[in-house]
């Protein structure tokens, strides 16, 4: 493939991209993807300290120094069940509607020079998506007009909608045969809209919002943000290792919805870092395993926690204001890898990561219940023509079910919320060398 025929792709791929990512997902640890790239999905995440395709901009961009002249296009199809149930008084039980997501992927690197490198990947992140419209809703604690099935008894249908596209290109240097470093400017764009939560601005209760005119039903606002990536990279022979770190971006707000998240709309994306190492035995066999941290916590929207709203002082959408409640998440991610024959690498993984969400904030989180923690890969890579390869991931998180007390506790009545989820996706990609 000739370079200006390379450049003319990605334009209209990144044009696709932008066009295609309308609607996003509630993703798996935390709202981060469980790893970028199909090769590193199937590897459970395991990327770190691995060079061997182009979406070193999500990753380590240090190990693009390495990747040489490459483009990586793919599609995933990401199936998450989720959903919610109240007992013990204004009962609701009921599935999340949009189970079925399409989540487009591209990446490119070129080789300036032995030393130097380049690169430019697109991807998405998402977790906050919810939509509830028919269950069996029997009661709320006013007399309302409540759309059925939705938990928090306001006017129609429930649910938020949260999407996150980042372009990153990627620069990467290696200063000596063995030590590589990397940075990825990160430009952010962002969508959120949220519905049905009147509930939290009716008069009759009080009002739980700093801005309840800014709450719920104001459509899609946006967003945007920059920020960077930087990244180590160090190969010993049949050892690597890799290290990257991103801090916390700051996010323009999302005005429409300044009476809902802390900080008056805020909802920056939190500060991420990873460790990883990856052994080679055999020319054939791979072992890796990569460690992750995402500061939920840091950011007011997210981590503040959601018992902290009164009515008409500590609102929702105040700078101190209640948010979603979670923690930090820690991830542990394993893989193995073997090259069948010249033709056929197989790979496995699994991705253990924290369950951001404590009992104490099940409530809120009916709205985004990203609670699952371990993640099932499996993947395959086929060398179809000396310059082209198909590759291909699944994988499978387990069922997580968190119980707690519900907000529409009144007197005499004390109802038990639970959310739960599990996902499957499906993901396949086309690599050229050029």
């Amino acid at each position: 493939m000739s370079t200006p025929n390379l450049y003319s792709f990605l334009a209209i791929s990144i044009s696709g991209i932008l066009l295609l990512n309308t609607s996003d997902v509630s993703a798996t640890n935390g709202y981060f993807a469980h790893g970028y790239g199909t090769k590193a999905k199937g590897r459970g995440g395991v990327s770190l300290a691995i060079a061997d395709d182009a979406t070193a901009g999500a990753n380590n961009p240090a190990v693009l120094v390495e990747v040489g002249n490459r483009v990586d296009a793919a599609f995933e199809i990401f199936v998450p069940k989720r959903g919610a149930e109240r007992t013990n008084g204004f009962g609701f039980k009921e599935d999340s509607d949009r189970d079925v997501f399409v989540i487009p992927d591209l990446a490119m690197s070129k080789t300036l020079s032995k030393s130097t490198a380049i690169g430019l990947h697109v991807y998405g992140n998402g977790g906050l998506n919810t939509e509830y419209q028919e269950g069996d809703s029997t009661s709320c604690p006013i007399v309302t007009t409540s759309g059925r099935g939705n938990p928090f008894c306001g006017q129609g249908a429930a649910g938020v909608n949260l999407e996150q596209l980042v372009v990153a290109p990627t620069l990467a240097y290696q200063f000596d045969r063995n030590h590589s470093v990397g940075i990825s400017p990160l430009f952010v764009y962002q969508r959120f809209a949220a519905m049905g939560l009147q509930f939290f601005a009716n008069p009759l209760l009080g009002n739980y919002s700093s801005d309840p005119d800014k709450l719920t039903n104001n459509g899609t606002s946006t967003s945007f943000g920059k920020g960077y990536r930087v990244g180590y990279f160090g190969n010993f022979d049949q050892v690597t290792v890799g290290a990257a770190y991103s801090p916390r971006i700051n996010m323009s707000k999302f005005k429409e919805y300044a009476g809902l998240f802390a900080g008056q709309g805020d909802f920056d994306i939190p500060t991420n870092y990873g460790v990883g190492v990856a052994f080679r035995p055999s020319p054939r066999l791979l072992v890796g395993f990569d460690y992750s941290v995402i500061k939920f916590s840091e950011v007011p929207s997210v981590g503040n926690p959601s018992t902290s709203a009164t009515m008409g002082c500590n609102c929702l959408g105040n700078s101190d204001g209640p948010g979603f409640g979670w923690g930090n998440v820690k991830v542990q991610k394993f893989a193995v890898e073997y090259k069948l024959s010249p033709k056929l690498t197989v790979r496995g993984g699994f991705n253990k990561g924290d369950n951001p969400v404590s009992p104490r904030d099940v409530s809120f989180n009916i709205l985004a219940p990203g609670v699952v923690s371990k993640h099932y890969t499996l993947g395959g890579t086929y060398k179809v023509a000396e310059n082209v390869e198909l590759s291909g991931h699944y994988m499978r998180a387990t069922e997580v079910n968190v119980s707690g007390a519900s907000i529409l506790s009144l007197p005499g009545i004390s109802p038990r919320e639970s959310i739960y989820m599990h996902q499957n996706s499906l993901s396949v990609s086309l690599g050229v060398t050029y």
